[in-house]
């Protein structure tokens, strides 16, 4: 992404209702697979380390391909970032418990099939690796131009790429459900660009409320059948 996008990321992003709801389902599914608070984490694409910063972990390590975006990451969750490329991974194998990966595996430049390995190759036997993309190659548009995502995906398609890459156990789930209509509406809209920033707040509010009780759906087991994101977790074998 441009530096543009880091900084409003950085500054919007623990108020913003969707990466509240994103943060919310991946500690949810990374929960499971955690174990003890020395388990190693590795937020492989954090960006501005957001989520890095919600995890609370000692053992939780960030790696991002864009130095200022390291930068920015290590100031707010006070943990090692590397900077690298999650097609050539800078770590030993089965060096994690858990690797999470959120919209990196969309972005231009990215190999999926190579970092996949690369995952794969960096977790322990056992661990988990938890993924969030964007769904529908018909959503495409302005916002994904400006996020430098190059990919959206269907729930099957993750799916297939995580059981192909190794994993075994894969479970895969949209959310966005509920506001689904609102984000397709916008998306199809002509014109717009990049929706980091923040809704005025009783949006805000509102989404968060909306986007809270999804996510108690998911915890309970529910798969949801379509929806803006799709999120997946599998095993290495």
């Amino acid at each position: 992404m441009e530096r543009g996008e880091y900084e409003r990321l950085g500054a919007v992003e623990d108020r913003m209702w969707w990466t509240r709801a994103l943060r919310r389902n991946l500690r949810m599914a990374a929960a499971p697979f955690a174990g003890t608070p020395e388990g190693r984490l590795l937020d492989a694409g954090c960006g501005t380390g957001g989520f890095l910063a919600a995890l609370g972990q000692h053992a939780s390590f960030g790696l991002d391909r864009d130095g200022f975006a390291c930068r920015l990451a290590r100031s707010k969750a006070r943990r090692p970032v590397a900077q690298g490329s999650v097609d050539d991974l800078p770590f030993d194998d089965a060096a994690f418990d858990v690797i999470v990966s959120a919209d990196v595996l969309c972005h231009r430049g990215v190999g999926i099939e190579r970092a996949l390995g690369e995952m794969h190759r960096c977790l322990k036997p056992g661990g988990a690796l938890i993924v969030n993309l964007p769904a529908y190659r018909w959503l495409y548009s302005a916002h994904d131009r400006a996020v430098d995502n190059a990919r959206r995906f269907h729930r099957r398609e993750v799916t297939a790429l995580l059981a192909a890459s190794g994993f075994g156990r894969v479970r895969a789930t949209y959310w966005n459900t509920l506001l689904f209509p609102l984000m397709a509406a916008r998306r199809l809209l002509p014109g717009g660009g990049s929706e980091v920033g923040l809704l005025p707040a009783p949006f805000e509010w509102l989404f968060d409320v909306v986007a809270t009780f999804e996510s108690a759906l998911l915890r309970s087991g529910l798969r949801l059948p379509f929806g803006g994101s799709i999120l997946a977790v599998g095993t290495r074998r």
